[in-house]
């Protein structure tokens, strides 16, 4: 098999199991915890940090909502099982990026590994996901390049294919669409929330010594599950999120 072939069907593989990711980063996040941190910090540039972290985060979800709210069905979401492409997006963020998603996503994760305080972990998780997602975005790229020819492959030469380039803007030919992020994002942002609530909870108890938790933290992560619950009900159950052709 060659090269190319190899590494599309390790993408391929990759696409369908990318999902796992987050499992994959929960030992990594927890050995961070237990070793050599920054500590040469005082609590107030402590929490200036935390605050950058969940910053970076918040950065990361908004790329998401700004993609997923402009975006017409079929084509970007959380499909897992094979590559979807009904028609070919050129205008919205997809004029300055060709995978907003995955750089959403690695902001993200960014914010919740930086949360950690520890740089070895940092450089690693920089290196899992350079590795993971440029299979899955190759992988990703060879299906559009044989479904839509030299429409995609001129629009992939002049978009860059993960930082943005922002002067190449075009306004999108859809309209913003809140219950298409409502319907498709809820799951991402209860899960950063999560994140960030285990990791300043094992935190806590580890500076401790004993078991102990952050009050307000955990009234933040109620809150956000009744928010997941009331929108995940609302998708299953009822028609109040659909949007004719999102």
């Amino acid at each position: 098999m060659a090269l190319k072939e190899e590494i599309r069907d390790q993408g391929n593989w990759l696409f369908q199991h990318r999902s796992y990711l987050p499992i994959l980063l929960l030992p990594l996040v927890i050995i961070g915890l237990l070793t050599e941190r920054i500590t040469f910090l005082n609590s107030y540039y402590i929490n200036i940090y935390n605050w950058v972290c969940i910053i970076i985060s918040i950065l990361g979800f908004a790329v998401r909502i700004i993609t997923i709210g402009q975006v017409p069905k079929s084509t970007s979401g959380r499909n897992t099982k094979k590559q979807i492409a009904k028609t070919l997006n050129e205008t919205g963020i997809y004029s300055v990026v060709r995978h907003p998603l995955y750089l959403g996503n690695f902001l993200m994760w960014l914010g919740i590994i930086l949360f950690v305080r520890s740089i070895w972990v940092a450089i690693v998780f920089v290196l899992l996901y350079w590795i993971y997602y440029e299979r899955i975005m190759y992988a990703e790229e060879a299906f559009p390049t044989e479904k839509f020819g030299q429409d995609y492959t001129e629009w992939a030469s002049k978009t860059p294919p993960f930082w943005p380039s922002w002067k190449k803007w075009q306004k999108s030919k859809l309209d913003f669409s809140i219950k298409n992020v409502l319907k498709r994002e809820y799951s991402g942002f209860f899960g950063l929330v999560v994140s960030f609530v285990f990791i300043a909870n094992l935190d806590l108890i580890y500076s401790a010594g004993k078991f102990t938790y952050n009050r307000i933290s955990l009234i933040i992560l109620a809150i956000s599950f009744v928010i997941y619950l009331i929108l995940r009900s609302m998708k299953k159950f009822t028609r109040v999120l659909h949007e004719k052709g999102r």
